[in-house]
């Protein structure tokens, strides 16, 4: 009888001890949850804005890796994370139109250029806002750039139509207007409007 009353005892204490951690546990994952996402509100509210990554498709609809675009205190960082690109250096661009048709990907206009200049970073009469450096594609495909267009804020990219990063079959020769004899476009990834 002692004994019966012993594990009684001890199994009511054990019990009422998992019952006192129980709502320490909820406590606990209640924290930990509220704490991430007063991390992701801080992230969203204090550092710079970050647009939904975008995807890079090629002509034929294939996925061919991404894009993220986010605001800084030197303008716009574009982060790129390709592959299954041709090898070599490519001209890039950003396009006027959020809109990533292939197969020839001209749903995406020209050049994103609202100062009307002549295109080529090493042209008198230019760039376009819309004119980025060559891009330089590996032998295995891949595409790993970080680049900032200085002056520009993602807000601008991002207005009703939003706009297109592009990029192209040849290298741009950074002089030559509209396009900078860069080819085709064979990649595009849309930075979609806001909101």
């Amino acid at each position: 009888m002692r004994i019966a009353a012993s594990l009684l005892v001890a199994s009511t204490l054990a019990i009422a001890a998992c019952a006192d951690n129980e709502p320490v546990a909820n406590d606990v994952n209640l924290t930990m949850n509220d704490t991430a996402l007063s991390d992701t509100n801080l992230v969203g509210n204090d550092a710079a804005p970050l647009a939904p990554a975008a995807n890079f498709v090629g002509g034929d609809g294939a996925a061919l890796g991404s894009v993220t675009v986010e605001d800084s205190a030197g303008g716009v960082v574009l982060r790129l994370a390709g592959s299954g690109m041709p090898a070599g250096t490519h001209g890039l661009h950003i396009h006027m139109v959020g809109k990533c048709e292939g197969p020839k990907f001209e749903s995406a206009g020209a050049h994103w250029n609202p100062d009307n200049k002549q295109h080529g970073l090493e042209n008198p009469e230019g760039p376009h806002r819309g004119d980025l450096p060559n891009a330089t594609v590996g032998a295995d495909g891949s595409l790993t750039e970080s680049l900032t267009i200085a002056g520009v804020s993602l807000a601008e990219l991002r207005d009703s139509d939003g706009s297109a990063l592009v990029v192209h079959a040849q290298p741009d020769d950074n002089m030559t207007d509209p396009s900078g004899n860069s080819g085709d476009r064979i990649a595009c990834a849309v930075i979609a409007p806001a909101g």
